[in-house]
């Protein structure tokens, strides 16, 4: 599991280290009961703060991605099933948003309307 961030994003740290999370939940580079990085690793490896990197992992527990358990550390949950299986569905949105002539900025917002 690669974790990345971009130091020069206005994205606080700890949520691009959530997206980066995320992201491989979605790609289907995680599966339910996959261990996550320690914590102090990820920060070591990364150059930032431990509660950078815990406050990353809080947000994917208080989302219900991971599960965290002291000694056992942070656990993918079995919620992660619903994300690869929707990722074809994102693939053919995005590719018929392309078609249409749409951004990907504009996808983005529309989405966001429907939240």
């Amino acid at each position: 599991m690669l974790l990345r961030i971009d130091p020069s994003s206005e994205a606080p740290l700890f949520a691009q280290i959530a997206a980066s999370v995320r992201a491989d939940a979605a790609a289907g580079r995680l599966s339910a009961g996959d261990r996550l990085p320690a914590a102090r690793e990820v920060a070591e490896a990364l150059g930032v703060n431990l509660h950078t990197v815990l406050r990353a992992y809080q947000d994917l527990r208080d989302e219900g991605l991971v599960d965290m358990r002291r000694g056992r550390g942070a656990v993918v949950t079995d919620s992660v099933v619903p994300l690869t299986q929707l990722r074809e569905d994102i693939a053919a949105l995005a590719s018929r948003a392309e078609a249409l002539g749409l951004s990907r900025e504009t996808l983005a917002s529309l989405i966001k309307e429907y939240e």
